[in-house]
């Protein structure tokens, strides 16, 4: 299967950037072919419509669900352009997957999230960690699809900040999984593995197109996340977090990888090629780390000593017309190199002239999708 092909010809144009919402996605959902069946299954805090899509009548069955988290959209993307080519049924395998597989598919179980751009949902409860508790219609929904579904298979759909690096190799995480402990001692039981398989069989694949790029997540077990608790209960699970790939803050490039690893898993369910995949393969997936920043500004000096210090920058996202913007937020001011970086701005500033300076400098190289806020900069002269 040419995957490349695929992921370069199946593109859902009614999604684009960070923000998505059911308003977005609602269009190309009503125009779905007759293989599909689109239902509104329940309703969010603020009433606004959660869908389920159905596909295929085969017996394995294939739970997914994303943005969860309303600010977490690149995996959104990814299943539209699954459904997209599942839609166009152009590629000869889709019609072995319509009779081999029954795909339930939630694109945005947080409308509410979606819509304001936020992590948590309209009543500020983050849903990842609702699983036992159950005190909000999306968390509910959720265990009630996956009680009358009863997957074989539940794909977790999220995305991860920028900080996030794959080990300590200097790249950053475009994409990292996880097959979710089942218990607090993190043993790995006959679900668990099978997880753990389809992960290297992914791994395997996305290693031609970004090298040293994928992570694996940290395994710690929290019964209150969804994933976690669908592993418990015997359901093989895995986590895909959508992560930065360079200069793609928009994650059209990390899309395209979300979609390429929904392919991948699919292919290896249906042709099942992974059953020989090792443990030890999984665990040589290096494990994430927090260690990137944004921008770094090398250097600004001190007029009087001479002194100069390293600027680390993050972007703070905010929501402004329909449109995520970047504003970029000093985190620290330090003498020694900063460890990871996305861009790195060398160029030498003065503490006198901080405030305009680091602006420009900014601005200068960052217009494409940097929102400068002078007020943010400025706390540069407080520190």
């Amino acid at each position: 299967m040419n995957y490349t092909s695929l992921v370069n010809n199946y593109t859902n144009k009614y999604v684009f950037g960070r923000y998505v919402t059911l308003k977005n996605i609602t269009p190309f959902l009503e125009d779905l072919n007759q293989n599909f069946k689109v239902e509104e299954r329940g309703k969010s805090v603020e009433d606004r419509s959660i869908k389920t899509v159905t596909w295929g009548v085969g017996p394995k069955r294939i739970f997914m669900w994303s943005q969860m988290h309303g600010n977490e959209a690149t995996t959104t993307k990814g299943v539209l352009d699954l459904l997209l080519m599942l839609n166009e049924n152009k590629e000869p395998f889709i019609e072995d997957w319509h009779s081999k597989f029954t795909f339930l598919i939630v694109p945005i179980l947080n409308p509410d999230g979606a819509h304001y751009y936020t992590r948590v949902n309209a009543n500020q409860v983050d849903l990842n960690r609702d699983s036992i508790d159950l005190t909000q219609p999306e968390s509910q929904l959720l265990r009630s699809l996956f009680v009358e579904f009863a997957p074989h298979y539940a794909f977790n759909l999220h995305d991860q900040r920028t900080i996030f690096g794959v080990g300590d190799t200097g790249k950053p995480a475009t994409i990292s999984f996880l097959a979710p402990s089942y218990n607090e001692e993190r043993e790995i039981n006959v679900n668990r593995l099978e997880a753990i398989k389809l992960i290297v069989e992914m791994n395997k694949e996305l290693q031609e197109v970004i090298p040293g790029q994928v992570g694996r997540f940290d395994d710690g077990f929290n019964i209150n996340c969804i994933g976690d608790y669908f592993q418990s209960q015997n359901v093989p699970t895995i986590l895909f977090e959508a992560g930065h790939y360079p200069n793609d803050y928009e994650r059209e490039v990390s899309r395209k990888v979300v979609f390429r690893s929904l392919i991948v898993v699919v292919s290896a369910l249906y042709e099942e090629n992974y059953v020989n995949n090792s443990v030890d393969s999984y665990l040589n997936i290096p494990e994430n780390e927090k260690n990137f920043n944004d921008v770094s500004i090398e250097y600004v000096k001190c007029k009087e000593t001479r002194d100069q210090y390293i600027v680390k920058i993050q972007y703070l996202e905010q929501l402004k017309e329909e449109c995520v913007k970047f504003c970029p937020i000093i985190v620290d001011i330090i003498k020694k190199e900063s460890k990871f970086v996305h861009h790195a701005i060398k160029r030498e500033l003065f503490f006198k002239d901080t405030l305009i300076s680091i602006s420009e400098a900014i601005d200068k190289e960052l217009t494409d999708y940097v929102e400068i806020d002078s007020v943010m900069v400025s706390e540069l002269l407080k520190k």
